[in-house]
């Protein structure tokens, strides 16, 4: 099966270029689930809900956020009616929403979709290893689901890679998000679980992590803030993960980024453009 997932989208550039790509991409590699993060969607802060159905009727299958869940406050509200948006599974217990669900794709497979998060240079949340422990511990790769894709949300490097190792074998895929950098590093663990540090930004890359620049600079100089962080709005790159799983392991047998538009090289999947 073919699973797409696209890295952080960021304000209004980013959503115009994940609106406009995503249906053409769905149609053209025939994509069986889609998964976006959006939780900087909504001016770089979080998500409202007119945006997360954006996304969906977009194509996307799953909306996952990170950190910013909460800064729209109307997403404290509205995540409790929408099942296909999912926040951080390590949040306290009593936290609004879920952060993993069962899913249907299109080949009519049942696919695990978590969305967790780290703690190092990270809020303190409960441990994302022993959170993650128990979801898959439940839903068992191919007897609870027929693959199971975790985007991990988190800022180090070394966490990512630690989670990605901890996971192998347990699950079909670990996609890091974040930091808005796509990494070089994917690849496929000796388990078979495909992994990738961080999937990138969709958003115009002509910024610093999606914002004007003038404000962050300026913090980097003075360590004074002078004013409110603002995306630009400039031609975005959309950012992502091309992977496909075995049908009968649910395990990964390719990953490749996928990024196209904007100031970055493009690269598309060649196993799904010979394909």
């Amino acid at each position: 099966m073919r699973l797409l997932f696209i890295g952080d989208v960021v304000g209004r550039s980013g959503r115009e270029i994940l609106r406009t790509e995503l249906p053409a991409l769905r149609e053209r590699y025939d994509i069986d689930l889609a998964v976006v993060n959006g939780e900087n969607a909504a001016g770089g802060f979080g998500i409202t809900e007119a945006i997360c159905q954006e996304f969906l009727d977009a194509g996307a299958d799953v909306v996952t956020t990170g950190n910013h869940v909460w800064d729209q406050r109307e997403a404290l509200v509205f995540i409790e009616r929408q099942n296909r948006l999912l926040r951080p599974l390590n949040f306290p217990g009593n936290a609004p929403g879920h952060g993993s669900g069962l899913f249907k794709a299109r080949n009519g497979a049942e696919i695990l979709v978590v969305n967790a998060m780290g703690r190092v240079f990270m809020a303190d949340l409960d441990c994302p290893f022993q959170a993650i422990d128990r979801v898959l511990e439940d839903c068992e790769l191919k007897s609870g689901a027929d693959a199971i894709l975790i985007d991990f949300h988190a800022e180090a490097t070394s966490e990512k890679q630690a989670f990605g190792y901890f996971v192998d074998g347990r699950a079909s895929c670990v996609i890091g998000t974040h930091t808005h950098v796509p990494t070089a590093d994917d690849k496929i663990l000796p388990g078979g679980t495909a992994y990738i540090s961080d999937a990138g930004m969709t958003g115009d890359y002509d910024s610093i992590l999606g914002m004007k620049k003038e404000e962050p600079l300026s913090r980097f100089l003075t360590k004074i803030p002078g004013g409110r962080f603002e995306t630009t709005k400039g031609e975005a790159t959309l950012s992502g993960v091309a992977l496909e799983v075995d049908d009968a392991t649910g395990l990964a047998t390719a990953i490749s980024p996928l990024r196209l538009g904007g100031v970055l090289r493009p690269i598309a999947p060649a196993f799904w453009e010979s394909s």
